[in-house]
């Protein structure tokens, strides 16, 4: 009887374990992942933007930048013909709001995004003070 005590509370503690380590492991499936997926990445010029929105318009989207933050939002909206009888909803009204920091600042004006089959790419130049920039070393002295 307490062997079958013992072995259930190894069971739960390793269950509490793995869910606990999902948490904080970024690139475990779970249910608490956070939606929609994004990838966020520097391309030397640009940071760059890459996130899946599924079945959404361009027009449901929203980008907008306050000083180092871009903030992506928007809405999956009803897309059933009216008058039908639903049987089943799994693909939910729902909005969304993600905001990321910037790690330097951007060209606000030149930022372009386009959406192609779900995936929104939007590419933030990096403001020209932010280039890196080449410096010859003894240039000008004799």
């Amino acid at each position: 009887m307490f062997g079958y005590s013992y072995a259930l509370n190894d069971q739960f503690f390793n269950q509490f374990r793995r869910r606990m380590m999902d948490l904080f492991d970024e690139s475990a499936p779970s249910h608490l992942s956070t939606w929609p997926p994004a990838n966020f990445y520097d391309n030397g010029e640009s940071m760059v933007l890459q996130m899946e929105v599924p079945g959404m318009a361009e027009e449901d989207v929203n980008l907008t930048i306050v000083q180092d933050v871009l903030t992506v939002s928007g809405e999956r909206k009803n897309r059933l013909p009216e008058g039908v009888h639903l049987h089943r909803r799994e693909r939910p009204v729902s909005r969304f709001s993600r905001s990321f920091t910037l790690p330097y600042r951007v060209s606000p004006d030149k930022v372009e995004a386009e959406m192609n089959n779900g995936l929104l790419t939007v590419m933030l130049p990096k403001h020209p003070e932010e280039q890196p920039r080449t410096i010859q070393i003894g240039v000008g002295k004799k």
